[in-house]
């Protein structure tokens, strides 16, 4: 069983949203707490593999709690929710240890394939949210671009199809659909190309593709 948390301010809506995904077989909402020192006591007596956080607002707050959390559970995955948000504090999101990113307009599926997909040790993003953080790096700094361009030819042709469906915003499950292959093997593929062009996260593989014109912003 895949354990969940949830950390909301408004009961009602963490119990809404423990409705919505306690139906999976395999995934089990362990407790709703109103703020991350909740969560924290409540840890103690139920281990949370995912711990989803909702957030509302941007306050600083909300950064502080993700870094204490990451310091006193190191193994835990945190997907965030954001009803209302811009492109720096997800970008600090990330940076302090977020492993998923959900925007307001998402569903129950993508909810549950973000979940598997952070269990499984991989980072999960929305479309809408990779557009944001794919702005930002088409105004960063494009150095080492050449050597990227090298470790480009290393990829067969298959990891550059995958890389070019992910970076374009595409799940796993509809990457897998798309080129006939499991979503295990999708996962593999992505493994296999970070490590071939030395990147640690599937944000800095989104990057990799704008940088070398494998994808194109419309």
């Amino acid at each position: 069983m895949i354990n969940v948390s949830i950390i909301d301010e408004y009961p009602v809506i963490c119990e809404a949203l423990s409705a919505l995904i306690s139906n999976s077989d395999d995934i089990e909402v362990v407790s709703c707490n109103t703020s991350a020192d909740e969560f924290i006591v409540g840890m103690q007596k139920t281990l949370a593999h995912i711990a989803i956080i909702v957030v509302h607002k941007e306050r600083p707050k909300i950064i502080e709690d993700i870094k204490v959390l990451m310091q006193r559970f190191p193994k835990l995955k945190i997907l965030v929710l954001s009803l209302k948000g811009n492109e720096l504090f997800t970008l600090k999101l990330i940076k302090v240890g977020a492993k998923g990113h959900l925007s307001s307009d998402t569903g129950r599926s993508e909810i549950l394939e973000a979940i598997y997909t952070l269990r499984n040790g991989y980072e999960f993003y929305a479309k809408t949210i990779t557009n944001l953080l794919l702005n930002s790096f088409l105004n960063s700094d494009n150095s080492n671009k050449k050597e990227k361009e090298k470790l480009q030819k290393e990829l067969s042709n298959r990891e550059m199809e995958v890389l070019k469906l992910f970076a374009e915003g595409m799940s796993n499950r509809q990457i897998a659909d798309k080129l006939f292959i499991s979503v295990r093997t999708v996962e593999t593929h992505k493994t296999n190309i970070m490590k071939k062009i030395n990147i640690k996260t599937t944000v800095d593989l989104v990057k990799f593709a704008i940088k070398n014109n494998i994808i194109e912003l419309d």
